[in-house]
Order: structure tokens, then sequence, then C-alpha cells
């Protein structure tokens, strides 16, 4: 048997009534590993159907009797899953669309040649293994590269543009089975992380407060969001809480089929990673401490009663004063599906906004409800199912009504978010008094300490365009998938936070943020 075949050979069952016509291309097969098993007729056919079992199915459309696709129907209502090529010398449209319809496999037209033939049998049957072997060679290829680039990266946007590199080959490789190329990747993602936090710590304070190309939550709105409000359309202003670039690009193809995509950059989360400061920074148009210093009725620290989030309508306001920008809008909050179900009525009977805010809070609380409910814990037990379960929410969500109706109003889209979130893996005990805040990404207090090298201390928020909270106060951040933990109980605390979705600190995941335009279809 040659090479390139199975151990057993593949079954295959040729359905046409000039079979004896193609005895080369049936000898041809033979040679590469099939066993074909010839029939004249669909009768014939469904008979032998009946008796053995076959691998795959290569049915002639035309034939005397049975029509090829009356054939194909019966085949479908007996076997769903069995493979059928159909094979006919009609181009015409009706017959296609109904073989796609009865999920055939693949379709060729006459006169095929045996490679033609291989080549469809191949995909259809080799399909998983031909893939798999593409993708490690790929990405074995691309492997040096890419370790090449992260470790010469020295801008924000050659992170970004490392980040996304990242991100492909993460989905390409969990689109396979192979656990070694998994490890291999894992541990290079890792490095990635490595490096950046190590960038960010060197960087941070510089590309804070310096006019360059980089782009933070402080300076998105104005730098990304006024150029497109110059538009003639009306735009919604989508920003989904928590939502990471990868989960950005899982939901993107539900929203192609009603939107082109005009743009699409990147922005990054200000330090912490948490909504408080990078939300609030996005909307107000200023960094934590000049929110403070300009709002504080609307500005709240982490050890002030009360919601933290609950002025950024009036920071929008704000910022638009200051702005200039004569534009009409409007700003919402989804916490809820009946707050979903009002704002889709509105936005279905009201005239057009220029400028319509959406904050949709949703994967968000998926996140947070990772840490406490065990279901959600093992339907998010991994990046790629965190991923899966964003798409299966989005795909039956309101918020896709939302979009829908958006683009039948003729509104431009763009979504974004505020910040990321990361699986935390690796705990760090950090020391400090009983008024240090219990985020479990960063802390913030006084007399904080902690000797990780996993962890980077501030202890001059000023630096980092952050309000002091008291004399002697100073943030700590966590880095890569380290999450922090004070000594009281360690234990169990390290062992609850453990592989749960947490932000506020310094990764990719949280900190590189998406932000694309699209125009109504």
């Amino acid at each position: 048997m040659p090479k390139d075949t199975y151990m057993q050979p593949i079954k295959l069952l040729w359905i046409d009534d000039e079979i004896d016509l193609l005895e080369a291309h049936v000898l041809f097969l033979s040679q590469k590993g099939y066993a074909v098993t010839k029939a004249h007729s669909g009768q014939d056919a469904l008979a032998l159907l009946g008796e053995k079992t076959f691998n795959i199915v290569l049915l002639d459309e035309n034939m005397p009797g049975m029509s090829g696709l009356e054939v194909l129907q019966a085949i479908k209502q007996d076997d769903p899953l069995l493979p059928v090529i159909m094979i006919t010398k009609s181009e015409e449209e009706n017959i296609m669309e109904e073989a796609i319809g009865a999920k055939i496999a693949d379709y060729l037209i006459k006169p095929v040649n045996p490679n033609q033939i291989l080549l469809a049998l191949k995909k259809n049957l080799d399909a998983s293994k031909l893939v798999t072997e593409k993708t490690i060679s790929s990405y074995q290829q691309s492997f040096q590269q890419l370790n090449s680039e992260l470790m010469q990266a020295n801008s924000l946007g050659d992170w970004s543009n490392v980040y996304k590199k990242i991100l492909y080959w993460e989905m390409e490789i969990e689109a396979i089975d192979s656990p070694e190329l998994e490890e291999i990747f894992t541990y290079q993602k890792t490095e990635a992380n490595l490096a950046f936090s190590r960038y960010v710590e060197k960087n941070y304070e510089t590309l804070l407060f310096e006019n360059g190309d980089d782009v933070f939550s402080h300076q998105a709105f104005n730098n990304l969001v006024v150029p497109e409000l110059k538009t003639e359309k009306p735009t919604l202003l989508l920003m989904i809480d928590n939502l990471r670039y990868d989960q950005f690009y899982t939901i993107l193809p539900n929203i192609t089929p009603y939107y082109s995509a005009k743009s699409e950059t990147s922005y990054f989360s200000i330090l912490p990673t948490a909504t408080q400061y990078a939300r609030n920074a996005f909307f107000a148009g200023l960094l934590p401490l000049e929110m403070e210093s300009h709002y504080p009725n609307w500005w709240k620290n982490d050890v002030d009663e009360g919601g933290k989030n609950l002025f950024e309508a009036e920071f929008l306001g704000a910022q638009l004063e200051r702005l200039d920008a004569d534009i009409s809008y409007s700003y919402n909050k989804i916490n809820k599906p009946n707050e979903a179900s009002k704002f889709l009525d509105a936005l279905k009977s009201e005239p057009t906004n220029d400028l319509r805010v959406v904050v949709y809070n949703f994967v968000d609380m998926i996140s947070h409800s990772k840490t406490e409910m065990e279901v959600i814990k093992e339907l998010a037990s991994s990046d790629k199912a965190y991923r899966s379960l964003t798409k299966s929410w989005f795909q039956n969500s309101l918020l896709l009504d939302i979009i829908k109706t958006a683009q039948q109003k003729g509104y431009q889209l763009i979504v974004t978010t505020d910040h990321g979130t990361i699986n935390v893996e690796q705990p760090a005990k950090i020391f400090g008094d009983r008024e240090a805040s219990t985020n479990i990404r960063y802390k913030t207090g006084r007399r904080l300490s902690c000797d990780d090298k996993h962890v980077l201390m501030i202890s001059d928020p000023k630096t980092f365009g952050l309000p002091t909270i008291n004399m002697n106060s100073s943030f700590a951040f966590a880095k890569d998938n380290y999450y922090l933990i004070y000594p009281t109980r360690y234990n169990h605390f390290v062992n609850y936070f453990r592989n749960t979705y947490q932000h506020g600190g310094i990764s990719l995941e949280e900190m590189c943020i998406p932000f694309a335009v699209f125009s109504p279809k």
C-alpha cells in the first residue's frame, strides 16, 4: 500500500450509471489506498449501503431512474453523517442550491480528473489531519520570528502587533489536537507577557505623559472616537465591559453580516486595568488624579463608600463640553436584560442621535461569576472555553439585536471596551494594613510591601497619574498571571482565586484594547 494511505483501505462507494467508463479513475484511487465499490444506479447504491459501511460516497447527479438528488436525500435520511461528493455535468444554480441544502460534502463539475477527485476526498476525509500538519509546520516556521519580534518590541504599537499574532496562533492551535504544540505555545505566550511587563515597568510613566502616537484610556475618546463623529452617519459607541481582544475576534463574525469593517486599531488601558480607573478615564478624557482634582464629587477612590463608576455620563458630558463638540448624544448603561429590551425599543422608535453610547455589562459578569459559581468555573475553565462561552452568549443576546437594529437605522458602529482580564494561576504574597484594598490584581493602601519580582510596586502614585488616598499610600500591580493575596488565611484565598478571571494588573490580555469601526451594510 502506498505510504500516503491509511492502514485500512478507505471504503468508497461510487454511484454512476457510466461507471464502467471511469475505470482509469477507479484504478488511480485504488492505488492511492481507496477500496472502490461501484454502483450503476441509485437503487443498487441504496441496496449496497444497507449491506455494507462506507467512509464516503461519490454520486453522479444525472442518472436514469432515481436522480442524484433523490439518492442524496435517501442517503442523508439513513446516515446524515456520511459524506457525499456530488459529480455532475450541470452547472444550474438550483441544482447546486438543492445539493448544498442537503448538506453535500463537496460539488464537482464534469469532466473531472483523478487528482481533482483525490483532492476532494482528502479534503473531506483527511481535513483534520492535513490542517494539523499545516498548523504545526507554519507555527514552527513562525516561532523564531515571533520570539524575535517580542524581544525587540520597543513601542506599544509593536506590542499590539505582537499580541495580535499571538492571538492568531492561539486560535489556530486550539483548533487542532496537539498537546505538545499547545505546551510550546503556552511557554511563548508566557514569555511575551513577561517581556511586556518589563517594558511597561520601564516605560509606562514616560509613555503616559508624552504626546506620542500611543493612545491610553484617557486619550481614546478624543483621539479615536471624535474623528469618527465627523461623518454624516450617526454613531453607536458600544463599550462591552471587560471584553478581551480574543473575545472580540470571537464575536466579530456575528457582526459582519450587518456591518462592514471600516478600521481596526488598538489602544491601551491605564493602570490599574479596572473599571473605575480605565472606563472613567475613557469617558472623562482625564487621568484619575485629574478626575479627583477637577471633579471630587464624581470621583471615588478604592476605600470610599458607594459605587465607583456612577458618574460616567457626567464625565462624558464634561469632556464633550471641553472639546466643544456640538453633537446630540445619549449615555446608556445596560446591566440587566430588561434594560437591554428598553434600550432596544428606544433605538427602534426614537430619532437618531449623533452619538449613542452604550456600556454593556455582561462579559464582566461572566468574569466575576467564575470566582463565585462552580458552574461558570466549569463553563469557562480555560481561555478557549471562555471564548466559546462568549460566542454562545453573543449569538443569542439582545446585544446582537441592538446591533441589527442600529444597522437598520443607519448607525455607524464602534465596538471597544475598557480593559481585559486574565486567568490567574500564580499567587504572590503581599503585606498591608487593614485599610488596603481587596483587589486581586492590584492593591492600594499604606505600608504595602511585596518582595515578589512579579509585582510592580509604586511608592508615588502621582507618577502614574493616580490619586494618593492617604499619606504614604502606594500601589502594587501583579504582572503576567500572578494574583495578590494577603497573609491572613493565605492558603484559603490562594485556592479560592486560583484559575479565576481577574483584572487590574499588567498583561497584554488586560491592557491591549480593541477599537473597531464598522459601516452599516
